[in-house]
């Protein structure tokens, strides 16, 4: 299976096409290569950007495709969670694997220690002293790390951090 950033004939085209060009590249690749999987997802994910088109009434930027396949991502996640929960892992398995495309596209995901610091250097901007002003917070960093985290990721962070400075940490 050759992806299309790592194709070494692609490489130099990548810098020039949108994301969904790479998308529809990358479909027509993994239609030659009869890998279905990729196929599959990377159609739905089609469809998702082309109905949020529809919806918005508009033709979907860079950004807005980024939106779309990070929604796609974490209905996948969602989806992997309640398979485990089940005990199907076959399902979970299959999820996971879609998943991973969709990943490909997405930037790369902050560290932990990365998402703290964002989330600390928040706090000192926004001046928030406890958790009462989460709702300050969350919309915060949520903005800087559009794309890079979780919501339930960064969550717990900022609350943890927001506790330990109500106490006085």
């Amino acid at each position: 299976m050759v992806h299309l950033y790592s194709h070494p004939k692609a490489l130099g085209k990548c810098a020039s096409m949108n994301l969904q060009e790479r998308l529809m590249e990358d479909l027509k690749q993994a239609m030659r290569e009869g890998d279905e999987q990729r196929r599959s997802v990377l159609r739905l994910a089609r469809a998702a950007i082309k109905n949020a088109e529809i919806a918005q009434g508009r033709q979907l930027d860079d950004e807005g495709v980024l939106a779309v396949l990070a929604k796609e991502a974490k209905q996948r996640r969602e989806s992997i969670e309640e398979y485990r929960k089940a005990h199907r892992e076959d399902l979970a398995n299959a999820e996971q694997a879609e998943l991973g495309i969709l990943l490909s596209y997405l930037p790369q995901q902050l560290t932990p220690e990365e998402l703290r610091e964002i989330v600390k250097r928040t706090i000192d901007e926004v001046g928030a002293t406890g958790s009462k002003d989460i709702g300050k917070v969350m919309p915060a960093v949520m903005a800087r790390v559009k794309g890079r985290a979780d919501g339930r990721v960064v969550n717990p962070l900022v609350r943890e951090e927001l506790e330990s400075r109500a106490a006085g940490g």
